[in-house]
């Protein structure tokens, strides 16, 4: 029984020794590590603060819409007789684009005209019989209601005609044709879309807190994915009287200029409101400073003059500073960094005040106003 307890106590004195010589070794470790950090460089990469043209602006998503726009139909039904146009074509406004089958309703179109011309020589006929006093006025009366109603069904019937025949409402370019000749169309089949392209609308809403910084006749520009390189310019046009109530935001509309026909109803589209004058800031990349809730924070690269090498001596000095707006890769900034400092903008992770630092330039992180996404 001694013997068991004896060896008990040497189990748990092994294993009791083992942590606390773990934590010493570690303890250990930690300060060998701390203290290469302040003796050996850190290799950081670094960027100079510049002064730079700051555009305010408003950003938007929103959608091209046609100043005018249909998906042409007929309003009746009938047979494709004779169809006027091609696919892509551009025509004016009234250009006759499609007729359907029409010959027993143009006949009894000219029949009722027979009928109402009949019914005018009827009544100047006896228009002069009532000046001779040889019938009533009563017959003269019943044959003008006889002539107005007369005309009344050739109108109808004209009616009837003209709707088997469809006619561009306002010029613009056409889609892509959806029927055929000697195709049955039911009333309200889509036949073809008219679009008219120039100009184009795009639309897109704004939160209500940006109402006071809108005006219409703002400039704005749009970017498309389509082209990537381009953007296409114009103003606002339009703001609706009305905030959403469910969203608070507000509909805004602008008119770009689209004389190519490149932009198309539909089409997704970025927009860039400019809200005032330009602004000059110090710039830097984004990655040159550290967001923290407690101040963001960046490193500064400090000269100490040179060694018994004639080299630099870097250090690193870290310092809390105020930031502005974002764009792009780019952060303004306010205050704590003022134009010509070196900050850091890659490895700052491993720095602390004091840090000795040893600068390679030849990888530094983007730092493009308007970044463009490359394929590779």
């Amino acid at each position: 029984m001694v013997k068991r307890m004896i060896l008990m106590l040497v189990l748990v004195g092994l294993v009791f020794g083992g942590i606390f010589g773990f934590e010493a070794f570690r303890g250990i470790m930690i300060q060998k590590f701390m203290a290469s950090m302040g003796g050996q460089p850190q290799t950081v990469a670094t960027t100079k603060a510049e002064v730079q043209e700051w555009q305010p602006h408003l950003e938007a998503i929103g959608s091209l819409r046609a100043v005018k726009g249909a998906d042409l139909s007929l309003e009746t039904s009938g047979v494709v007789d004779v169809i006027t146009f091609n696919s892509g074509d551009d025509v004016p406004a009234g250009a006759v684009l499609l007729r359907l089958r029409d010959a027993d309703d143009v006949a009894k179109l000219q029949s009722l005209e027979a009928t109402a011309e009949l019914a005018q020589i009827t009544y100047r006929r006896d228009e002069q019989q009532l000046q001779a006093h040889a019938i009533s006025q009563a017959t003269l009366d019943s044959d003008a209601a006889a002539l107005k109603s007369a005309r009344a069904q050739v109108a109808e019937q004209r009616a009837v005609v003209d709707k088997k025949v469809l006619k561009a409402p306002f010029a613009g370019h056409l889609g892509i044709r959806s029927v055929d000749l000697g195709q049955y169309l039911t009333a309200g089949t889509a036949i073809v879309t008219l679009q008219a392209l120039d100009p184009i609308f795009v639309d897109f809403t704004m939160p209500q807190q940006a109402l006071a910084q809108l005006s219409v006749g703002l400039p704005v520009s749009v970017a498309i994915d389509t082209y990537p390189d381009k953007r296409f310019t114009g103003k606002i046009a339009a703001i609706n009287p009305k905030v959403d109530t469910a969203s608070r935001n507000v509909q805004i509309r602008a008119t770009l200029a689209n004389p190519a026909h490149k932009l198309l109803p539909g089409m997704f589209a970025k927009v860039t409101i400019d809200t005032g004058a330009p602004e000059r800031y110090v710039t830097l990349p984004q990655t040159a400073i550290t967001f923290s809730p407690y101040g963001d924070t960046a490193y500064l690269v400090e000269n100490k003059g040179q060694d018994e090498k004639g080299q630099p001596q870097l250090i690193a000095h870290q310092t809390f500073i105020t930031t502005g707006a974002k764009r792009g890769d780019q952060v303004a900034v306010a205050k704590g960094i003022k134009e010509g400092d070196t900050v850091v903008v890659a490895g700052q992770i491993k720095l602390r005040n004091g840090s000795p630092l040893l600068i390679d330039n030849s990888v530094r992180p983007a730092n493009e106003a308007n970044p463009v996404p490359v394929d590779k």
